[in-house]
């Protein structure tokens, strides 16, 4: 083999050569070709915050692997790449830049978009979008009016989540353990009018579509249904005793609706204002109400408070026995769930029984264990089992779930209730009152009410000659030469909504417009959506579990019943990549642990940044960072660069053809080795995305490579040997380091741009001629055999019985059965 001493690994050259000729001769275009199976990869797409950082180089190239890999498999791939671009960022940059959102924003896309190249990504750049581009919103626009028009979207007075410090309101999902997503401020409650999405119309559908989604994390899917929520159960009215006023309440345990001893309401309802007002307590029930919410706000999701309530000095009547039941404001009772109202049965609900003592609330019995006399004065804690009813009227004495169902029958026959299907999940409130996103294209006129713009009229553009102030406030709000439009429907004044859409809005469609984002004459083009669509395998963080995906699923499920879809879910499979950890930490500027991708690209190149980030960590884990991985990552490359650069001559002379018969034990070991590493590599990659543990197979083949192929080496490598097994390194690796792949692929003979197939594996070849078989004593490992790897089962159990140390340990004892395991072991089982 030849002197590798001075040969220079380039890294930069190299990567740049063929970086430009991807792009220019846009290697990755994707077109319809019904002659190959379609493949659609995407990643989440980025906010366009000035650079990437390395759990973007993470996540994306976990996808460039995959989206190469099937390539080379022979399928049409689609991959594209865009921009996540409204948001409050922009907003917060052009504050401080005294700049417009959108120059500060294209200025990052520009900058993003070059280091992303810089990374060899192999994206269909023809297919970029920005969502705050005009041409992206005016059909999200136009979404949102049909499905208005569809009674899918409509707005109404609600009490939301405000933060102060973003100025604008958050959709429930968007607080996290009472914080504000984007800035981590404590979150407030406030009445406004907004717009709501009415995903709960969905709710049934979304939930049991997650059976179908076989190819998602068991955990995402749990976080979906949990925050879905079905409930079976009864709703019914209790009418206050001193006004026409009803409290609707939802309970899923209808079978102890005789034991109800109090009313709990949520802090947030809105009968809580009007049993206050007049009301000698008004004052101290107003401040439990400010303090029990701010609580809430800052507490863990899964935290449970100190029961505390207070009594609104209110009645109301139980409609199953006239039982007088007093109405008391509760810090436990989530206005998100149900009605916001709770019947209490301290007897069977611990909750309530913890409020009852606490409170001096009477108990009563009305579920008891078969054959037993339960004592409320005696309880130490609540009866939740099913049980038999007593003092419950014509119901005493059936079993819990025949009562629930006659109990349920019973209100509606009387018309006092109604079964009912409940869900956690609440339509999703869409309005902001921040500048920088997609305008609510609707009009409201004093004549003619609320009004759609003209579709012919959209998008309703933001304007560019504005100015936000340190305040954040929309300047929308004040911007006459926008808000003042004339009806659509009268042709009178009228003012223009002056909200704007939850970014997630544009994140819910994104990937139905990659398939068609030139296309002018509607949102999507049906020949390329239902080409493309559904997307087969999409990969993001787990943050975006309930959020982004939900909402996703939900459009698609809206888009479909407009007729521009004719899929059901989004998303086929779904990889939720770890994180990238630092010195125990998250990477962040506030740790101080960021490790800056351009200073590793300029150092040591792509192709390592690249293969690092893949050899560290299986994908779904969360990935330790090591400087010295890194230079590992990049020693190895460069041993495969010297050792092709040495022997290219030789290499491209050789055989490309290998004849099998009359290998040396160095050439047959290498050529085995090497259809080993083909079927593993395979294997990890297509069934588990295990790329650490598919490079380390191919490190074991470069060694075992340059050991056949060093100095002392006892035996001499047949060139066609070489040549196929540094071929197969180039190909399984060409996927992960695809630069220098590609340029050694050159050098030894191949044609620039051609792309390379993935390698078949000989099953022959692969074949093992000696294999190692634990040898067991009662489970034992007592010793091992180097046996041929066609041996037969009895001649097995021979050599395993008279093995030396099988017969030390089974000495004086009687073997009663010798278990064989094909290929791995034999237990010997002796008494």
């Amino acid at each position: 083999m030849s002197d590798q001493k001075n040969i220079k690994y380039d890294f930069a050259a190299i990567e740049k050569k063929w970086r430009e000729l991807w792009l220019t001769e846009k290697t990755f275009k994707a077109e319809k070709d019904t002659s190959r199976p379609k493949y659609y990869l995407l990643e989440m797409f980025p906010y366009p915050s000035g650079k990437i950082h390395m759990g973007h180089v993470r996540n994306y190239t976990i996808g460039d692997v995959v989206a190469r890999y099937k390539r080379m498999k022979g399928f049409n791939v689609i991959h594209p790449m865009g921009w996540d671009a409204f948001g409050l960022p922009a907003e917060n940059a052009a504050i401080k830049n005294n700049t417009h959102p959108a120059k500060w924003t294209y200025e990052n896309i520009d900058y993003m978009r070059n280091q992303l190249q810089c990374m060899g990504f192999s994206y269909d750049w023809d297919r970029e979008l920005a969502t705050c581009d005009p041409d992206y919103y005016r059909w999200e626009q136009q979404f949102f009016i049909e499905l208005y028009k569809k009674g899918l979207v409509y707005q109404k007075v609600t009490t939301v989540n405000w933060c102060e410090e973003c100025q604008t309101v958050l959709a429930n999902e968007q607080v996290i353990e009472g914080l504000c997503w984007r800035c981590d401020r404590p979150v407030s409650l406030r009445k406004m009018n907004g717009w709501f999405f009415k995903i709960t119309d969905y709710a049934e559908e979304l939930l049991n579509e997650c059976d179908n989604l076989t190819g998602w994390p068991e955990n995402v899917l749990t976080m979906q249904r949990n925050w879905i929520g079905r409930s079976t159960g009864l709703e019914v009215d209790f009418p206050l005793t001193d006004s026409d006023e009803v409290l609707s309440i939802f309970t899923t345990r209808p079978d102890t609706i005789f034991g109800v001893t109090f009313m709990s309401l949520a802090p947030e309802h809105p009968m809580v204002e009007k049993l206050s007002a007049d009301n000698d307590r008004q004052a101290e029930i107003s401040e439990f109400v400010e303090r029990t919410v701010a609580l809430k706000q800052q507490k863990e999701p899964d935290q449970e408070p100190d029961k505390e309530g207070i009594f609104t000095g209110h009645y109301c009547v139980n409609p199953f026995n006239g039982d007088k039941v007093p109405i008391y404001v509760a810090n436990f009772v989530l206005m998100e769930y149900g009605t916001g109202a709770v019947m209490a049965v301290p007897a069977h609900d611990q909750r309530d029984f913890e409020f009852a003592r606490k409170y001096e609330i009477p108990v009563k019995v009305v579920i008891e264990p078969t054959g037993q006399t339960l004592d409320p004065a005696a309880m130490t804690e609540a009866f939740t089992e099913p049980g038999i009813l007593s003092a419950s009227g014509d119901f005493s004495g059936l079993a819990s779930e025949e009562a629930k169902e006659k109990i349920i029958a019973h209100a509606e026959g009387k018309g006092i209730g109604r079964g009912k299907v409940n869900f956690r999940l609440h339509d999703w409130g869409i309005s902001r009152q921040r500048f920088w996103g997609s305008p609510i294209p609707m009009i409201h006129c004093q004549k003619c009410g609320i009004q759609p713009v003209p579709v012919e009229e959209l998008p309703v553009v933001l304007p560019s000659a504005v100015s936000i102030d340190r305040s954040g406030k929309s300047p929308l709000h004040t911007l006459e030469s926008f808000y003042k439009v004339s009806c659509p429907a009268c042709g009178g004044e009228a003012r223009r909504e002056t909200d704007t859409m939850d970014t997630f809005v544009e994140s819910s469609w994104y990937f139905a417009r990659y398939c068609c984002p030139d296309f002018t004459g509607g949102p999507l083009k049906k020949e390329a959506v239902d080409y493309w669509l559904p997307v087969d395998q999409y990969i993001g963080g787990v943050e975006h579990a309930i959020l982004h995906l939900l909402y996703a699923r939900f459009f698609t499920k809206a888009l479909r019943d407009l007729g521009y879809l004719t899929i059901d879910e989004p998303f086929t499979n779904l990889l939720t990549q770890g994180m990238v950890i630092k010195d125990g930490a998250k990477m962040s500027k506030s740790k101080g642990n960021v490790v800056d991708p351009n200073e590793l690209i300029e150092r040591y190149g792509a192709d390592t940044v690249r293969l690092f980030s893949l050899f560290a960590a299986p994908p779904d884990k969360d990935l330790e960072w090591n400087d010295q991985g890194v230079e590992g990552a990049s020693r190895f490359l460069f041993r495969i660069f010297r050792f092709v650069m040495a022997n290219r001559e030789m290499l491209k002379d050789a055989p490309a053809q290998v004849v099998a018969d009359n290998l040396n034990d160095s050439g047959r070991a290498l050529h085995r080795k090497t259809h080993q590493t083909i079927r593993k590599v395979g294997v990890d990659i297509e069934t588990r995305f295990h790329f650490n543990t598919a490079i380390s197979a191919v490190m074991e083949l470069t060694n075992q490579l340059f050991s056949a192929t060093g100095e002392g080496a006892e035996e001499q490598v047949e060139p066609a040997i070489i040549r196929e097994a540094v071929d197969a390194t180039l190909a399984l690796l060409c996927p992960m380091t695809p630069h220098l792949c590609e340029e050694l692929r050159q050098v030894i003979g191949h044609d620039a741009g051609n792309e390379v197939a993935w390698p078949l594996y000989d099953e022959q070849a692969a074949r093992e001629d000696e294999i190692t078989v634990v040898l067991q004593v009662n489970g034992k490992v007592r010793s091992r055999l180097q046996v041929p790897a066609d041996i037969g089962e009895e001649e097995l159990k021979e050599k395993a019985t008279t093995d030396p140390n099988v017969l030390k340990f089974s000495e004086g004892k009687t073997v009663r059965k010798v278990i064989v395991v094909p290929g791995k072991l034999v237990n010997i089982v002796a008494t």
